[in-house]
């Protein structure tokens, strides 16, 4: 297809796929967030949530490094949540500086409403597409995210 097929602007053309991955990651996460807005939560928070789900009893530090989210959002989002009655945050025995996250029994019971979520947003995701394009895409999106990962704190003008 050609660059009017999918309304590439002039200036982008010499970006085509950063620009549509930049579509992409917009469309998905607008309607991500509507369905988690459906559930009473931010986007992000489900990230959270999915991690506790696998261990719970993380420290916030855990948490950050699993999500790779910056300090200030993860805090923000961890302390909403608390107030949503989802987890609670304790300072850990070995070190009170160091707060430990763990799911209340409401959070608990987010597990299979995200998961109901994540499905759906996948099979709408996915509804046009072989198995074996998703294969190839799944394949070319994480090589993509670890292309972008790896620059590290280059500025565009040192890469």
């Amino acid at each position: 297809m050609t660059d009017s097929a999918f309304r590439t602007p002039g200036t982008a053309r010499e970006g085509r796929l950063s620009y549509a991955i930049f579509q992409l990651a917009r469309a998905h996460r607008g309607h991500a967030g509507a369905m988690l807005r459906g559930m009473n939560l931010h986007p992000g928070q489900e990230l959270l949530l999915m991690q506790l789900f696998d261990r719970d009893g993380q420290t916030q530090s855990e948490l950050l490094e699993s999500v790779g989210l910056d300090h200030s959002t993860v805090s923000k989002s961890l302390r909403r949540m608390q107030d949503a009655g989802l987890l609670t945050r304790e300072p850990a025995e070995h070190d009170r500086r160091v707060m430990v996250v763990h799911l209340t029994d409401k959070g608990r019971a987010m597990r299979e409403p995200i998961a109901d979520m994540w499905r759906s947003l996948e099979e709408i995701s996915a509804r046009n597409l072989t198995a074996e394009q998703i294969e190839a895409f799944t394949t070319t999106a994480y090589a993509i995210e670890r292309s972008v990962r790896d620059l590290g704190g280059q500025s565009p003008s040192d890469a």
